[in-house]
């Protein structure tokens, strides 16, 4: 008998089972997943950047555990030998306009207790010689790069040394009692139910009860990397993002491995796994994500239609790198060639309100737990954040939001 039961593989399912081995070190846990091993989806697919958490207002979650995650995360990778580009980062402006979001940026991480520098042209120079700003520009010291998939399987098999069991190749199929379900080859019971499922995540908390008001709807995301040995860039290069919705923009990432890539897109996806052609086609998926795009698209919430015009035009190579040849002084732009695996965002949508949900959302009751838009900067934040779940909704240390 389960006395707790994870769906979902990713980083957040794995950092709930090591938080609760902290908290109950003989509970028998099991953790399902419908691929064959950790890593398939969005926390195998992640940029790579621990981030240092001012981009999020000081009320949110994100921010709480921001901060605080990239603290974490970074113990964990250096107790452990694990890769790390403590390289930093800078964010840059272009015009009057986005030095006035550079200003909100910074009073952001200054709310939540974030080492940032609002430096000029001159020490930008010192820090990042080829980056290019609108007289000032902030420097975030704390940013660094990892290599998402070394550390979730390094994860898995930590949680397996601790004794907890995993299945893979194990879909999620349906709910058949209280706190039993259905997966692909067997039912599984647990006294308490953790739904960690990315991308599914909300269709589960649907068997559930829960998660009335929100749907999934997936952006695409894909980066190119610069394909030379030179290092024209040393730190990561970031634009002073959309405040309005969650993305960052075209940036340029430094690698674990010292390489350089630009991006992502956030391209609107027709299905939930749309990563690359037919792959994993789902028509029941198509018929209600594009059902949700096309309201978005001619009530413009959000900006929605705004936002899929920009992103589509990311297709065109062309575009897309001179998008990323604004922050930089002097690039060979003709080397970025090889484009990465495509990951996708799964991204919370309200459905009442028609807006994108800015913050982390958990719903829960007395017997399953339901995290429904574990969105970046999930991975960052995961260790703070799993042990906030475990507290709020297994040991009920504080009221639920």
């Amino acid at each position: 008998m389960n006395d707790f039961l994870i769906i979902g593989a990713g980083v957040v399912g794995l950092t709930v089972a090591l938080e609760l081995k902290k908290q109950f070190p003989d509970a028998v846990i099991t953790i399902i997943e419908k691929e064959p091993d950790v890593g398939f989806h969005s926390s195998g697919r992640n940029s790579g950047v621990l981030h240092a958490g001012f981009y999020y207002t000081a009320d949110s979650l994100k921010a709480r555990f921001t901060r605080e995650g990239n603290c974490l995360m970074k113990e964990y990778v250096k107790s452990h030998q694990l890769d790390i580009n403590e390289c930093g980062k800078v964010v840059v402006c272009k015009d009057e306009a986005e030095l006035e979001g550079l200003h909100e940026l910074k009073k952001r991480g200054d709310k939540n207790g974030v080492q940032l520098q609002l430096i000029n042209e001159q020490e930008l120079a010192e820090i990042e010689p080829n980056a290019q700003t609108y007289q000032q520009a902030i420097y975030s010291p704390t940013t660094a790069t990892i290599n998402p998939q070394q550390i979730i399987t390094f994860m898995r098999d930590e949680l397996k040394e601790k004794g907890v069991r995993f299945y893979f190749n194990e879909a999620y199929i349906a709910r058949l009692e209280k706190n039993k379900i259905q997966t692909t080859n067997n039912q599984f019971f647990g006294k308490k139910i953790i739904n960690t499922a990315g991308l599914y995540a909300d269709k589960i908390a649907k068997d559930f009860g829960f998660a009335g008001k929100y749907v999934i709807i997936p952006f695409k995301g894909i980066y190119l990397t610069y394909n030379d040995n030179d290092m024209p860039i040393r730190t990561n290069i970031y634009p002073v993002p959309n405040l309005g919705n969650p993305f960052l923009g075209v940036h340029y990432t430094v690698t674990v491995d010292k390489h350089i890539k630009i991006g992502p897109t956030a391209i609107p996806a027709f299905w939930r796994e749309n990563y690359k052609g037919f792959g994993s086609f789902r028509f029941d998926e198509l018929v209600q994500v594009l059902g949700w795009e096309a309201i978005l698209f001619f009530s413009n919430a959000f900006g929605f239609r705004t936002l899929a015009f920009d992103e589509i035009a990311k297709y065109n190579k062309k575009h897309f790198t001179g998008l990323a040849k604004k922050l930089v002084k002097d690039i060979d732009m003709t080397k970025f060639t090889i484009w990465t695996k495509p990951g996708i965002r799964a991204q919370l949508l309200n459905t009442q309100t028609r807006e994108l949900v800015q913050d982390f959302v958990v719903e829960a009751d007395e017997d399953t737990v339901h995290v429904l838009n574990a969105v970046s900067p999930a991975f960052t934040s995961s260790f703070p954040f799993a042990k906030w779940i475990v507290e709020n909704f297994i040991l009920n240390k504080e009221n639920h939001p």
